[in-house]
């Protein structure tokens, strides 16, 4: 667990929680090239707070002795059908790629901890949106993610109590081994088994893993290109050129953020504004140039935009404009996002396919597009172009993917990026006490990253988390306002 001068959390215990039945054998999985591009990523961290936990459950003592061994119980049901998360990842040395190992014993390492009472009143804080706090408050509640030259863990769990209030659920996932869809389909797997009032609970075949790695060819050798790769960031932070090639261990982040000097908050767009937004950007599609000239059948003007295309846009060209405004000069920005490519994949992967199955792509954008103007039409109109493109094939340009990365950073372009979708229906998780009451994207505080969940209230908005500078937050929550606004 993150520490924290301010932390006011009590370690209550730190346990293994293993895979029932407790005669699991040995399994082993290759990672694929989806895989291997995210090898050494930060991991990807998400808190589900539940605040209905009604009385006497919150009370610490009924919590830790009642409701604490429905969570690890149904939790050990669970792994059981996903086995590749109580094991590690490891590199053999008759190996040429990395691996998923599971052997009878492996299991998740679960935190068990308790906020102060006094701190109680901080948790309506982290429910309301549009509410600024420090970052670092989420950051008490995310368990530890282990990583070494030799190993790496899968996933980790932290559930904390506000007692007499409700708890939370902090999870962080390894991503060479599990994207987004998977994170969640093992979340809502394991909240399905918890609700069971069964002894012996089924999932249903939609929320089983499909973990059959034979899918996914690689005909162009992207496996040994994103290891390379990797290799070559690696000498980036060791010049000596002794850095481990097989070396599992987790890079740093270098555009994490200062985290006490960072805020984080929730910002809501409406179904309402959504419309809005897009009916603004398409009164003006053709009075603004946007994609290039021998791109004109991506450009030409749709009869409407995904949501997705609309939020990304406006939240990046509001990030753009506040930390413009804050550093007193020009900035540069780039833009890029991932795609799932299950149903994209010729023939398609099913959508319950266990592993990293998305792509990234960056958007071709000028580095001054985000702050122009008429930025969001301009922004708007490449991502779109950018999705349309990808009807080609959803590997388009990933060959030149890390080196363009790297490019940006040497010249000094913000890189924004986007976590999470609405289509996951997070707020539709019940462990068996209720939904939850807000689920926040922790990892965003690792760089400039937009997180994105649908909506609590189920009306067809988004829910937008950000993690910036105290000042840089509040410029860009009058700039996110102002333009709802604009008629």
């Amino acid at each position: 667990m993150a520490s924290s001068p301010k932390s006011s959390i009590k370690i209550h215990d730190h346990c293994v929680v293993t895979p029932s039945p407790s005669d699991q054998t040995h399994l082993s999985l290759p990672l694929t090239f989806f895989d291997l591009f995210w090898l050494k990523f930060h991991p990807v961290e998400r808190i589900f707070y539940y605040y209905t936990l009604p009385l006497p459950l919150s009370n610490p003592s009924f919590f830790f002795d009642k409701v604490v061994p429905k969570l690890k119980t149904s939790l050990s049901q669970t792994l059981q059908h996903f086995l590749p998360l109580a094991g590690n990842i490891v590199w053999p040395s008759d190996s040429n790629i990395p691996i998923i190992q599971f052997n009878p014993g492996d299991g998740v390492s679960m935190v068990l901890a308790q906020c102060d009472a006094d701190e109680n009143a901080n948790f309506n804080q982290i429910l309301e949106h549009n509410s600024a706090r420090e970052a670092i408050e989420s950051r008490n509640l995310t368990p530890h993610l282990e990583s070494s030259d030799s190993f790496a863990d899968v996933i980790s769990l932290q559930i904390t109590l506000f007692p007499n209030s409700g708890f939370s659920i902090g999870i962080s996932t390894h991503h060479a081994v599990l994207d987004g869809k998977s994170s969640t389909l093992f979340i809502k797997a394991w909240a399905s088994i918890c609700k069971s009032d069964e002894n012996s609970p089924s999932l249903v075949p939609k929320l089983k893993p499909f973990l059959d790695r034979e899918v996914i060819k690689d005909p162009n050798g992207l496996e040994n290109l994103f290891i390379n790769n990797w290799v070559e960031i690696a000498s980036q932070f060791d010049p000596s050129g002794n850095s481990n090639r097989r070396s599992l261990k987790i890079m740093p982040n270098p555009s994490e953020l200062i985290m006490d000097q960072s805020f984080r908050a929730t910002f809501e767009l409406t179904r309402g504004d959504l419309e809005n937004l897009k009916k603004r950007v398409l009164s003006m599609w053709d009075m603004v140039e946007g994609a290039e000239p021998n791109e004109a059948i991506d450009s030409s003007k749709p009869t409407t935009l995904s949501t997705f295309v609309i939020t990304c846009a406006y939240v990046s060209v509001c990030i753009g404009k506040a930390i413009q405004e804050a550093e007193k000069d020009k900035q540069k920005f780039g833009f890029g996002f991932t795609v799932d490519c299950r149903a994209r994949w010729e023939p398609p992967i099913p959508e319950n396919y266990f592993g990293n199955c998305v792509c990234s792509h960056i958007v071709d954008t000028e580095p001054e597009d985000f702050t122009k103007e008429d930025g969001l039409v301009i922004v708007a109109k490449k991502i779109y172009s950018k999705i349309k493109k990808l009807e080609e094939g959803p590997l388009d340009g990933v060959e030149t993917l890390m080196f363009r990365f790297m490019t940006m950073a040497i010249e000094g372009i913000k890189g924004i990026g986007v976590a999470g979708s609405t289509r996951f229906g997070v707020y539709g998780i019940d462990f068996g006490w209720g939904k939850p009451s807000k689920v926040e994207i922790v990892s965003v505080d690792r760089g400039l990253t937009i997180g994105m969940t649908e909506r609590k209230d189920g009306k067809g908005g988004v829910e937008v988390g950000l993690v910036l500078n105290k000042h840089v937050m509040a410029l860009f929550s009058t700039f996110f306002h102002a333009g709802l606004c604009f008629e």
